[in-house]
């Protein structure tokens, strides 16, 4: 038997380090609603798998009720997990129920810790679940007297050599921090509730005595099959060696702009209005990669996917076969209903389970919908940017900046984060609306600092020469310095690959 009790959630006892040291006593608290009930009997099936004797205590739920609870899990309690209830019965008339039975209400706060205890004797349990201290708050009037009946309860456990799990759903007036100092751990849930979208859960480790934990907040959800918790990122944590070698986009227009390609293990952030082609430039990567016989993410937050295929489809760019042959991994994301610690679970994972190497973000302004604070989303950004940097991966993440010509703004600034930026542009010359594009920034290298006008037709990508013939195209609203056949010059690349 390890010297850790698991609690039967993954994410959980990674942010533990392991999981609950056992024979020691634990306050999970958090509003009602939060998953502390998930979470207890998620630590007792954890316990019957071992083969070890389990009890929930419960003052304030029925047994049936905590069946059907695990049974919307698509659980069933093992009988190793005993179930006793402290609660009154339906009728209080039921004579044959009342010596089993506590009425918390009409008994003294002793003979409620009796009941406990001659429960305990007789199951003998490695594991307890004790719900819900809020009861037992009730009953002893005075926090001297609580305190007392917490300590009481504390020694009677370790006498035992009991792993203890005590639920508190903090309905009383006054936060009593009593437990708090008697606790050898103690987690707090907590849900938000967004202006728009899913309410959002999240859970903090206040206090772990004598051990090492994961600190901060960490992102957790309640599904069918029990709560998941997604630990905070911490990019230091991940360190792997590779070859920074340059990726080609297949378009040699393209790689000269940007020095002769981007690092292995670099972000690129495109920027750029509204429709200049951010999503097909990442795509572009993506078919690069897949070419290379490797595999690539994209998780779109704006775009529809069937829209998505067929736009791409037209221009000889099959994603969606791409995607039935496993060598694309390709998610909608709905910002609205995921948080920014699922969201870095799922590109992490794609990471380490499936080997993928090239990781598009279409686009943060999705994304940045997420997240209740800008600085909050800088912060995960730049752990899951510099996560995949050091697991090889090159990421791609687009941003559109507001407005179409002239001056214009993104809804947060993440250029100094990405080690290259793309500057996508609109400008207006002889009576039509065109594009340019140019890099502003590359960390690992020389790149040009010209501005090149590319195209978007049924063949994807066309970039043409340099743009030797205008002044404050970046602007938007260019001065015309020399002729009309500078313009998309002859030299066009296509981003039409064989095999992409």
């Amino acid at each position: 038997m390890s010297d850790k009790a698991r609690t039967g959630i993954a994410g959980l006892d990674d942010v533990l380090s392991g999981g609950l040291v056992r024979d020691r006593l634990y306050l999970l608290e958090g509003s009602p609603g939060t998953g502390k009930t998930t979470i207890a009997l998620q630590f007792l099936r954890d316990g019957a798998a071992l083969g070890e004797k389990t009890l929930y205590i419960t003052l304030s739920e029925t047994e049936e009720e905590l069946r059907e609870t695990a049974t919307s899990h698509g659980w069933e309690l093992d009988p190793s997990i005993t179930v006793f209830e402290l609660i009154p019965p339906e009728s209080l008339l039921d004579a044959n129920q009342q010596q089993s039975l506590l009425y918390s209400s009409d008994l003294e706060l002793g003979e409620t810790t009796r009941q406990i205890f001659d429960a305990v004797d007789r199951v003998a349990p490695s594991r307890i679940v004790l719900d819900s201290l809020s009861e037992i708050r009730l009953l002893a009037g005075s926090s001297l007297r609580y305190r007392r009946q917490i300590l009481a309860l504390k020694h009677y456990f370790a006498r035992h050599a009991i792993t203890v799990l005590m639920l508190d759903d903090l309905t009383a007036d006054n936060l009593d921090k009593t437990v708090h100092s008697v606790a050898h751990g103690v987690v707090r849930l907590e849900e938000l509730a967004p202006d728009y979208g899913a309410q959002r859960r999240r859970l903090r480790v206040i206090k772990y005595r004598g051990q090492n934990f994961r600190g901060g907040f960490h992102d957790f959800n309640i599904a069918t099959g029990g709560v998941l918790v997604f630990p905070r990122l911490v990019s230091l944590e991940h360190k792997t060696g590779f070859g920074r070698e340059r990726l080609v986009s297949g378009i040699p227009q393209l790689d000269a702009l940007l020095g002769g390609g981007i690092e292995k293990g670099s972000s690129a952030l495109i920027l750029g209005p509204a429709g200049t082609g951010k999503s097909l430039f990442a795509v572009q990567y993506v078919l690069a990669a897949i070419a290379r016989g490797e595999r690539a993410a994209m998780f779109v937050f704006d775009e529809e996917l069937g829209l998505l295929f067929e736009r791409t489809r037209q221009m000889g760019y099959d994603l969606q076969g791409q995607r039935d042959e496993g060598k694309l991994l390709i998610e909608q994301v709905d910002a609205a209903e995921l948080s920014p610690g699922e969201f870095s679970h799922k590109v992490r994972t794609l990471v380490d389970e499936h080997a993928v190497k090239t990781v598009v973000i279409d686009s943060l302004n999705g994304y940045q919908a997420a997240m209740p604070q800008e600085n909050a989303l800088v912060l995960h950004v730049h752990e899951l940017l510099q996560y995949l940097n050091r697991q090889g991966a090159t990421t791609f993440l687009t941003v559109a900046q507001h407005g179409l010509v002239g001056d214009m703004k993104a809804p947060v600034d993440v250029t100094y984060l990405a080690d290259t930026v793309i500057l996508l542009r609109y400008f207006e010359a002889f009576g039509r609306v065109r594009r340019a594009i140019s890099v502003v920034k590359k960390r690992a290298g020389a790149h040009e600092d010209t501005i090149r006008e590319y195209k978007i037709g049924a063949q994807g990508l066309a970039i043409g020469g340099p743009l030797d013939g205008f002044q404050g195209v970046l602007r938007g609203i260019p001065t015309f310095v020399g002729a009309e056949r500078d313009l998309a010059r002859s030299g066009h690349g296509t981003g039409h690959e064989d095999g992409a």
